[in-house]
């Protein structure tokens, strides 16, 4: 495949020739552009990736902003981080990784306080310096007010965990907005912890390896589908062209479950966000690269300022790109984001695997395809053990091809 232009707005794709694919790969993500890498690498197999969008890497993907040269994430901040030592000696073949760490802050009355709730923040919001044992002790007689075993919906949930003043100031707006609901109303299930760190560490994330490619996302991404074996088709949706390859090749479908089965047991539900991107004539607008919103009188969720992502790299002075995100209920023709997961939901969930294990030669896989929000470093986890399992030993072996794996724990 020959790679896209990274430098611009947008991808064009030239095809390599693949005239019979032995695998087509619905879906240019990193799950999808994992299993068609090793394939067409470890297998020698001709694999067709088809995209219905203009470009490849899913929400993955990014462009340079052409005023600024600031490399936007086009569907939002993505950070890399994982502990799986397979994926990251797998990532690094196509990358290198800056030494990046995420902090987030969050902005609430007027004060920005460190974020995930740690000892600066304790302090900060409490007005008062306090030892790690002074800070557990307050926050265990506030959080004493519910019992756990008692709470009966996400507030009263989060309230037994960490105490009504940090709730009402860092988890209730920033929750109401994210789904669009009362916590009052929403299951005590969606939390199983809020964690508070009774020290100074700041790190948003506690894996073994963190970092950002250090070309951007979609170099890496064009770096692995740069296969002679490997072409992607993009603006190509995947059912207009269906009945050229079911039943015909086998296929690894990532998108929506409920979109292969027409919807027939009813769509799921999904939140999707909206991203307001301009250039401002500053420097630096905020600091750092995401500042969470929690007053919850202010309509946005986030604000993200990418250049603080590659700190390392130059960019033109006096100027920044900002990101204001939005979040609300996915419509019809929106990109889907994060699973709602309701009771209804699972259910139907359960009727879809079990079409999907009777699909011949299809195998589900990524976010949409799992119904499961799954980080890039779970995503490419869930497709090496894809291809491990289940496609490996059809190609390699002839072992039959099984369908389904729309549950990433059984791939």
């Amino acid at each position: 495949m020959t790679p896209a232009n990274s430098g611009g707005p947008a991808s064009t794709v030239e095809s390599a020739i693949v005239s019979t694919p032995d695998l087509l790969v619905v879906g240019s993500g990193f799950f999808g552009l994992t299993i068609a890498e090793r394939c067409a690498t470890e297998l020698d197999l001709k694999v067709l990736v088809l995209e219905r969008r203009y470009h490849l890497g899913g929400n993955a993907y990014s462009e340079f902003e052409p005023e600024t040269g600031i490399e936007v994430h086009k569907y939002g901040t993505h950070l890399f981080h994982t502990s799986n030592e397979r994926v990251w000696e797998y990532v690094n073949r196509f990358t290198k990784f800056t030494s990046y760490q995420h902090r987030v802050f969050g902005k609430y009355q007027g004060q920005v306080y460190s974020l995930p709730m740690n000892l600066a923040l304790i302090n900060s919001f409490f007005g008062k310096s306090h030892t790690p044992d002074e800070a557990r002790a307050l926050i265990a007689e506030q959080a004493s007010e519910i019992d756990t075993k008692d709470a009966k919906n996400l507030e009263e949930k989060a309230i037994s965990l960490i105490g009504r003043p940090l709730y009402e100031a860092f988890i209730k707006g920033y929750t109401a907005k994210q789904w669009q609901t009362d916590p009052k109303e929403l299951s005590a299930d969606i939390i199983t912890r809020l964690p508070v760190r009774y020290n100074f560490d700041n790190r948003y994330f506690n894996d073994k390896y963190e970092g950002l490619p250090v070309d951007g996302y979609t170099a890496w991404l064009e770096r692995m589908a740069d296969h002679p074996n490997i072409e992607v088709r993009v603006d190509t949706d995947f059912f207009d062209v269906a009945d050229e390859y079911k039943g015909k090749v086998p296929i690894v479908y990532t998108g929506p479950v409920d979109e292969y089965f027409g919807n027939s047991e009813g769509r799921l539900s999904w939140r999707t966000v909206d991203l307001e991107a301009e250039v401002v004539d500053v420097d630096d607008y905020q600091g750092t690269g995401v500042v969470n919103a929690n007053d919850p009188d202010v309509p946005f969720t986030r604000v993200l300022e990418f250049k603080h992502l590659h700190p390392e790299r130059t960019y033109l002075p006096g100027k920044s790109v900002v990101v204001h995100e939005y979040s609300r209920f996915a419509e019809d023709d929106d990109e889907p984001y994060y699973p709602i997961n309701t009771a209804e939901d699972r259910e139907k969930l359960l009727k879809y695997r079990d079409l999907a294990k009777k699909e011949p030669m299809v195998l589900f896989g990524g976010r949409l395809g799992t119904y499961k929000y799954l980080d890039m470093h779970m995503a490419i986890g869930s497709a090496l053990s894809m291809y491990d399992n289940k496609i490996k030993p059809h190609f390699a072996e002839g072992a039959p091809f099984a369908s389904g794996g729309v549950d990433p724990d059984n791939d």
